[in-house]
């Protein structure tokens, strides 16, 4: 069936659309992912291509380890191409599937890569996920090839390899970790094995790569999803090609591109980001394993560009709050708190349909000369030309505050079934409070129910071995059905509502965004995490946990003694101010809207567990199961 659409126009017009299709198209036409891997490396070849920290010991004590081990472009692409080399001595045939599971590190990269070349498709795979998890996605996708990271991946993997027929070979990244057996080849003996293979088979293998055709698999990512078994999502080389160059058209090429990639390669914005775009258009990009030690390496490497997840940005936020609100001198918090005000005012203006003035470009100038400039610097974000975050809904007092540092953030919408964006703020069209404008050559469209649809050469051909959900996602006419609800402005920028599952209906009828009541209460710092509940009831109720990291330091200064996180829960002065930031939320929020009950939980959520997803979403359904007590005792 077609999707029914409001009046409102598409984003932007529909021959506007078709022209930024047909040049991007022209631009990647007959491509394929080696082929503009090849082209990179041709120009690119001795230049850093990807750094981590794998091997580098941590000083003394703990902390932030320095120093980075680093391959150009040119070694990648040869490592990349042996472990091809020995994915095909394994018995790895065009069209199976290799499975990954490592953290964000080189090998990870090249084991990618490899499986490309030998005409296969890699799949990334959680590495969070249960074994019960695992053993479904070994059983649905049958991969030829397992690469495991170590112990802890072996672990999760155990059942799903004990029942396995279709794994030929293991290949394990730490040696030490190797079990013994026939099956399992350690990272360097299986490339020592390739290297030996594609000497002696370099036709066969060139014939591969000159085989792949641009609508073929590049990949297949499973969606950590809330409940049910993950489905995978197919993504094709022309998917990404034209993700790839209708995202850089929107935040424009960088002469420099200096990256962190810290999310999961599950994760399709990171993929995008962290993988793809870098092997089209070149870049060095910083692979952390540990997004704990995300903080120190922005220091260490100031990136050009940098994307976040609302949580990172609403963290870097709440550091440094934190820090300035314990500052002991008025003067110097009323000097940040001016120069931060023209930040805003500037940023502000830099919105479409609106320009600075020369006077306020000045006042900017020297504020970002001086304090903003400063403050910048000690996030390691003062390098930064594009900032970006996505994944759920940036909380608008979060965009504020970093405009307030003279940084516009732009809000980015797509999912895993768009191959990442479809639409994007960026330099030229920027707008807060919204995900901006629809990337070149997309089309967007609001159903009459909200929700919002997306079409364009980034749709995906369909999940795998799922015929009836993709019949679900995709309908006749070609439109994605994304499951979210939004509204599109005159000026064709998107802002999103809310998941269309997750929206609250209470028992009196009334339609609730449940992030939009959680956003308010997260503008505490102390509030960690927080989840609005109401469906079916009468009013709104909200489980809340402390920010592990601010809420000891706001108990040290108000002088509240405590044995641990669980303990601070329970003390009457922190419940008083989680009091009041509730308060502060119910005053902006209308009454059916607004939090009657509340519980602090004595724990803290963590994608391990298993509150959120390894890009650190709110699995409701989870904290529903998890806490129905809670819940339950909320409405007594």
């Amino acid at each position: 069936m077609s999707a029914q659409t409001t009046d409102q126009t598409p984003n932007p017009p529909e021959g506007d659309v078709l022209a930024d299709r047909a040049r991007i198209e022209q631009a990647i036409a007959g491509l394929t992912l080696p082929a503009a891997l090849a082209r990179t490396v041709e120009a690119n070849g001795d230049a850093p291509a990807y750094s981590d920290k794998v091997g580098v010991a941590a000083p003394e004590g703990g902390g932030y380890a320095p120093g980075w081990r680093t391959v150009s472009w040119r070694e990648l692409h040869r490592q990349a191409l042996e472990a091809a080399a020995a994915f095909a001595a394994y018995g790895v045939q065009p069209g199976d599937t290799v499975a990954v599971m490592a953290s964000n590190r080189i090998e990870h990269v090249v084991a990618d890569l490899a499986g490309v070349h030998a005409g296969a498709v890699p799949m990334s795979v959680y590495s969070t996920l249960a074994p019960e998890q695992v053993t479904f996605v070994a059983g649905h996708s049958q991969p030829s090839v397992v690469v495991l990271e170590g112990a802890d991946q072996l672990a999760r993997w155990a059942p799903a390899l004990d029942a396995s027929g279709s794994v030929r070979k293991v290949v394990v990244m730490d040696s030490s970790a190797l079990p013994d057996g026939e099956r399992y080849v350690s990272w360097e003996a299986m490339l020592a094995e390739g290297a030996a293979h594609r000497a002696e088979h370099a036709a066969e293998l060139d014939a591969r790569v000159a085989a792949i055709e641009p609508d073929q698999p590049v990949t297949i990512l499973y969606t950590s999803g809330t409940t049910g078994n993950p489905k995978g999502v197919v993504l094709t080389h022309h998917n990404v090609l034209f993700e790839a160059e209708c995202s850089l058209q929107t935040a424009g090429r960088s002469d420099e591109l200096v990256f962190i990639s810290y999310l999961p390669f599950a994760h399709i914005a990171e993929r995008i980001l962290g993988m793809y775009i870098p092997q089209v258009n070149g870049g060095h990009i910083h692979l952390i394993a540990d997004p704990s030690l995300l903080l120190g390496a922005l220091g260490e490497v100031r990136p050009t560009r940098f994307f976040g997840v609302p949580r990172v940005w609403e963290k870097i936020k709440t550091g440094v709050s934190a820090k300035l609100a314990a500052e002991p001198d008025e003067a110097k918090r009323a000097m940040v708190d001016q120069a931060m005000a023209v930040g805003l005012e500037y940023v502000e203006s830099l919105q479409l349909g609106h320009s600075p003035t020369p006077e306020l470009e000045q006042r900017f100038a020297e504020a970002d000369a001086g304090l903003l400039g400063f403050l910048r610097a000690l996030l390691g974000l003062d390098r930064c030309e594009w900032a970006a975050s996505a994944a759920a809904p940036m909380p608008i007092e979060v965009a504020r505050f970093f405009a307030g540092l003279g940084m516009r953030i732009y809000d980015v919408y797509g999912m895993t079934e768009t191959t990442a964006a479809v639409a994007a703020c960026g330099p030229d069209a920027f707008r807060l409070g919204t995900v901006g404008r629809a990337l070149p050559g997309i089309e967007l469209r609001i159903a009459e129910d909200g929700e919002i649809l997306a079409r364009g050469p980034v749709s995906t051909p369909g999940y795998y071995r799922q015929e009836e959900a993709t019949r679900a996602l995709v309908d006749a006419d070609g439109w994605v059905h994304t499951g979210d609800l939004g509204e599109l402005d005159d000026d064709g920028f998107l802002k999103v509502v809310d998941r269309k599952k997750e929206m609250i209906i209470t028992s009196s009828g009334k339609n609730i965004a449940p992030s939009n009541i959680e956003n308010l209460l997260k503008e505490s710092p102390l509030v960690g995490h927080a989840l609005v509940f109401g469906e079916a009831r009468p009013y709104v109720v909200a489980v809340l946990t402390l920010d592990p990291e601010v809420a000891p330091l706001v108990a040290q200064q108000a002088g509240v003694e405590f044995r641990d996180l669980a303990d601070l829960a329970q003390q009457p002065a922190i419940r008083a101010m989680v009091q009041q930031a509730v308060d502060a939320a119910n005053a902006r929020l209308s009454r059916p809207e607004q939090v009657k009950a509340w519980e602090l939980l004595p724990v803290e959520w963590t994608a391990e567990s298993e509150e959120l997803t390894p890009t650190l979403k709110l699995k409701r359904r989870v904290v529903h199961q998890k806490y129905a007590d809670v819940l339950d005792r909320l409405y007594g």
